[in-house]
């Protein structure tokens, strides 16, 4: 009689959705009906058939301030995924990235369940930052399954198995129809298109939308025949609609939804972009970006005087090619004039552009490993449910 595993998955951000998703859709294909999953996540999960035990709104946290005020939340929603756990006494669980949400609820499984295996999928990046999270995750899970390929040396340390499976952000091609997404938005399609992503957690829409609309307004006075496209995450989209129908900078900019994601990054010249993922899957497409970001000042100051950060970029293609490829502008430097002229520069160095496409293209093909990660962390989880 065949035995059906039960996997639980857990997210707790967009991002991680998406590796979720594509991750429950891998292990199907492989193991077809010899396995059954649970688990907490978002729109990408439920897509896959896996409803969430719970609502993870409001558990994309990042900064010091930010998690001291959500504290009490992420408490509240730590217990109810590690109730829901030990009530489904799954085989294994997948904690894919969000470093504090998911720690926490391996802990608990851990104190209670030592039996159900855990499996972490993308480490913090302990190479930039917090290198004793290393320890941390070693002592508390039973594998890692890295996207990174210079990941493995930092935990291997402390005993704790590694697989590295490549990034599967470098295989969601984003192949879309330029021409078309120009077309239907009125566009005028012999001129220059400035691509804007101002992020998807609330509080980088709340630290970045000044310097980004002063930049868009800024380059709208300068460059007149520039189109400018503002794509939003679904995280995001509704509030950050609201705060701009009444912004009068916005006038002639074409905002969209994420489901016209694709077409829009196919239609772009140059990307804005708030550093993370995107900046990622925008180096992969060859679009050349500027990358920005703001902290919490007082997260930004503990981070500076305690030498927390360990690298000289933020962005995950910069750290690979260890240089900057994609210009980085983040706290006293994120400001809409640094960021238009920076933009500007860009515009008017067509040169420049065209070197950055390939070293772009090369940097994330050289960071996407073999190519289906999805499925190699789906074979690395059979394993591990063999044993």
């Amino acid at each position: 009689m065949t035995v059906t595993s039960h996997v639980y998955v857990v997210v707790a951000e967009q991002s991680g959705d998406l590796l979720g998703a594509a991750l429950i859709h891998s292990l199907r294909e492989k193991m077809g009906p010899d396995v059954r999953f649970s688990g907490v996540g978002g729109l990408g999960m439920a897509k896959a058939g896996v409803k969430s035990a719970i609502d993870i709104d409001g558990l994309s946290i990042l900064g010091f301030i930010e998690g001291l005020k959500a504290y009490g939340r992420v408490k509240e929603k730590v217990a109810q995924t590690v109730a829901d756990i030990l009530e489904n006494q799954p085989d294994v669980v997948v904690l894919i990235d969000s470093w504090g949400f998911t720690l926490r609820v391996a802990q608990g499984v851990r104190a209670v369940a030592p039996h159900i295996k855990l499996i972490k999928y993308v480490g913090p990046q302990v190479f930039a930052t917090r290198r004793g999270r290393a320890k941390t995750l070693a002592s508390t899970v039973d594998h890692l399954l890295t996207i990174l390929s210079f990941d493995a040396p930092y935990y291997e340390e402390y005993g704790l198995p590694v697989t590295f499976v490549g990034n599967p952000t470098l295989e969601r091609p984003l192949v879309g129809d330029g021409d078309a997404f120009k077309a239907r938005h009125g566009l005028d399609p012999t001129v220059e298109t400035l691509i804007v992503l101002p992020g998807s957690r609330p509080s980088e829409i709340k630290r970045l939308y000044e310097p980004f609309t002063r930049a868009i307004a800024n380059l709208r006075q300068s460059r007149t025949h520039l189109n400018i496209i503002v794509v939003l995450a679904g995280s995001i989209d509704e509030m950050a609609r609201r705060r701009i129908s009444k912004d009068t900078r916005f006038q002639d900019v074409v905002v969209v939804s994420e489901d016209e994601k694709a077409d829009a990054f196919s239609s772009a010249d140059l990307a804005l972009a708030c550093s993370g993922t995107v900046v990622t899957e925008l180096s992969s497409t060859g679009i050349p970006s500027i990358a920005a970001y703001r902290l919490g000042w007082i997260t930004w100051a503990i981070i500076r005087g305690l030498k927390v950060l360990k690298s000289k970029y933020i962005s995950l293609v910069n750290i690979a090619a260890d240089r900057e490829l994609v210009p980085e502008y983040t706290q006293t430097r994120c400001t809409g004039k640094n960021l238009a002229n920076e933009v500007a520069a860009l515009l008017s160095d067509p040169v420049r552009r065209d070197k950055l496409k390939i070293l772009l293209k090369q940097t994330t093909d050289s960071m996407r490993g073999e190519g289906e990660a999805s499925d190699r962390a789906a074979t690395a989880i059979i394993e591990i449910l063999k044993t």
